[in-house]
């Protein structure tokens, strides 16, 4: 198949592009350095060309909710129409378990806006939704870091390491599309606290982790379970202990 990979250099999309291509798929890395600016809508027609399968992993550079709305909708604007026009039979999109219950957070504002275009697209589409990955542990604890004291709230969270991520992301593309969305998270589920008390452990980090029942997720307020599958998911089998050991190696 011919897959176009729309955020190909960043963590997710470079390894996905990687797996894709040993599979013996033909992948066009789209970035503005190519020509194919999902922004302005440079290039897309022409990559898009006799391609089957568009993933788009693109990432807004602001969390801001005005910035982010404003990215979000003119790429998918701009993707969704070049979609249509060229006929792809499969929209992949890598969006964040529980985007549709924090809505009181700009970034998932944003992300929700995206998911909408994909789903009244009348393409086939799959939505991936992500937990958090391992890898945003560190800046959840250097975020919540005063003096010496990482306060962290004892929120469920479930991270997946960005290597099973792009394994799930490769598998569901080259599969029908499921026209729903599909879950994925690691295979731990514990208290953001303990994720965060665990990696300074290992890294013999002398910040000293201090746990609290504020249902806040980097200093906004969020259900409890918000950050985790509700009704199942898809489960990487990386655990937080292994990628840790993966870091020091």
């Amino acid at each position: 198949m011919k897959i176009l990979i729309i955020g190909a250099t960043g963590l997710i999309g470079s390894k996905v592009a990687q797996k894709l291509q040993s599979l013996g798929h033909s992948v066009v890395a789209g970035s503005s350095s190519k020509g194919i600016n999902a922004l302005t809508g440079d290039g897309l027609e022409e990559a898009l060309k006799e391609t089957d399968v568009l993933i788009d992993l693109i990432n807004s550079p602001s969390f801001e909710e005005g910035p982010a709305v404003e990215f979000f909708s003119r790429t998918g604007n701009n993707l969704v129409a070049a979609a249509k026009a060229a006929g792809i039979k499969h929209y992949v999109i890598l969006s964040i378990v529980g985007t549709d219950i924090m809505q009181n957070i700009g970034y998932m504002k944003a992300k929700k806006v995206q998911e909408d275009l994909v789903k009244g697209s009348g393409i086939p589409y799959t939505i991936i939704r992500s937990a958090q990955f391992h890898e945003f542990v560190p800046v959840i604890a250097d975020i919540a870091t005063q003096e010496n004291r990482v306060h962290v709230s004892t929120l469920d969270f479930q991270p997946i390491a960005a290597e099973d991520v792009a394994d799930f992301v490769t598998g569901l593309s080259v599969q029908s599309p499921s026209n729903s969305i599909v879950d994925i998270a690691g295979p731990e589920r514990k208290a953001m606290s303990t994720f965060v008390k665990d990696y300074l452990s290992a890294r013999k980090d002398a910040r000293v982790l201090v746990p609290n029942d504020r249902r806040e997720y980097i200093g906004i307020a969020v259900p409890q379970s918000a950050l985790v599958p509700v009704n199942g998911a898809k489960l990487g089998g990386i655990t937080f202990a292994d990628w840790i050991s993966g870091q020091s190696a």
